[in-house]
């Protein structure tokens, strides 16, 4: 088991007076079910249910009569309900069970006192179509890939993870620093496939894991198919769409195909309650809040930068790199740092947002802008120091701050900057490893 971060929510959720039954979301082999096994040896009691087995399934038959069901689960489990016991019911799976969702809010109302899981592959689904959602009476947390610090702990890390909480870093220490994150970059945050690697180090093993990820993301997503020929396009979809990381995307004749733009947003929106990918959509605002436009092309971001890698066949390749901007796929960086940036947040459905400025006939894009306080932070991703920087002085001048950041392949700086119009402003030079880290970093940077 490696520590998940989402571990300490889930402690201060067990002892809060305002705690209430928890969905925990995210994507199929994320390690929902391990962790909440894990944590489930701090209780008295520990009662697990998974839905997908027609025993466990059953037990739910009449979940409107919640008083009897809990009556069954403790029947099941040989356990005693004890309001002096600490006890934590995980009811996993529950997509096979929609009525179940509905039922915590009587969880909530009439059995405070139960610590109270649900979680399931397919959860998305599920909610969409809940007729009554209990709102007010549960609360949601979402576990993403395995995020650089989780990877280093399941490694034992322990010095690299000391260094990482200096803030900044010594830039004499970073070569260390830079050569574990590209295995992870290579390896990815899939947990059972990171613990393999870990283990018995044969990157052969690896690739076969993720085949088998792969091929049951594609089966479990055409359950949810209207019909064959949405069949086809989802597995068009998924066989192509890591190809289209390099640019914005058009919906229209998707990857080369024949489909039409409807067709593809519809097998699109499918993959993302599934968490496999997102559409990131630009904004214009050079502040708080922003506002994605849903009429300009967006660009994809995948769950996890292994399965980029599988997909593309770059495992390989990545064995022998010391620049993650060496490899054959330029957007890999901004994938593996969005993934990153991605992993602090345990609120879901928290989107990340793109900047355009397109007028006169040009456009300006900045990869990522980053709400931070009452600032919106211009990200670019670059593959070293060199690069121009236009975007990025077209957004500064029209932002009322002076702040921005680059993640590159390079050493932590600080550079003072002039925009085309005389424009003063201050860019924040940062490897690409310290995506996770990055509030900390802006911290100490406005600080200065």
């Amino acid at each position: 088991m490696i520590k998940r971060n989402l571990y300490n929510f889930l402690e201060e959720w067990k002892t809060s007076n305002s705690r209430m039954p928890l969905i925990l979301r995210g994507a199929r082999q994320v390690g929902k079910t391990t962790l909440v096994n894990f944590f489930g040896e701090k209780f008295d009691q520990y009662l697990y249910f998974n839905l997908e087995k027609n025993a466990d399934k059953q037990l739910f038959e009449n979940i409107e009569n919640l008083e009897t069901t809990i009556q069954l689960l403790f029947l099941a489990r040989n356990k005693i309900s004890d309001k002096k016991k600490t006890t934590l019911i995980f009811i996993d799976e529950v997509q096979e069970k929609p009525s179940v969702l509905s039922a915590l809010r009587y969880f909530c109302e009439d059995y405070p006192h139960f610590h109270v899981i649900v979680s399931g592959s397919l959860l998305e689904f599920a909610l969409e179509n809940l007729e009554k959602v209990p709102v007010g009476r549960i609360e949601y947390a979402e576990l993403h890939p395995l995020n650089f610090e989780e990877f280093l702990k399941g490694e034992n890390s322990d010095t690299i993870l000391n260094i990482l909480k200096e803030v900044p870093i010594k830039n004499e220490l970073l070569g260390p620093i830079f050569q574990k994150f590209h295995t992870y970059a290579m390896i990815g945050g899939m947990p059972k496939i990171t613990s393999t690697f870990i283990n018995e180090q044969n990157l052969s093993r690896v690739v076969n894991l993720y085949a088998a990820i792969i091929t049951a993301y594609k089966s479990d997503i055409e359950k949810y198919a209207q019909n064959n020929t949405q069949r086809e396009i989802l597995r068009h979809i998924m066989d192509t769409a890591p190809f289209e990381m390099d640019n914005r995307i058009k919906l229209n004749n998707f990857g080369g195909s024949s489909f039409k733009s409807r067709e593809v947003k519809e097998a699109i929106s499918a993959l993302e309650k599934a968490k496999i990918l997102e559409l990131v959509y630009p904004t214009t605002n050079t502040s708080i809040p922003t506002y994605p436009d849903f009429k300009k092309s967006p660009r994809l971001s995948f769950l996890d930068v292994g399965l980029v890698n599988f997909q593309l066949g770059l495992h390989k390749e990545l064995l022998n790199i010391k620049d993650l901007n060496d490899s054959s796929r330029g957007k890999l960086v901004q994938q593996i740092v969005m993934q990153e940036l991605k992993s602090t947040s345990y609120l879901p459905n928290k989107k990340i947002n793109f900047w355009v400025r397109e007028e006169h006939g040009t456009s300006s894009e900045i990869d990522i802008v980053y709400p931070y306080k009452n600032l919106l932070i211009p990200i670019e991703i670059k593959s070293g120091a060199s690069g121009t920087l236009r975007s990025l002085h077209e957004f500064m001048d029209r932002c009322t701050h002076n702040f921005a950041i680059r993640f590159f392949g390079g050493k932590i700086s600080i550079d003072t900057l002039k925009t085309n119009k005389g424009k003063e402003y201050k860019l924040l030079n940062l490897p690409y490893f310290l995506g996770a880290h990055l509030d900390k970093y802006l911290d100490w940077f406005i600080a200065q």
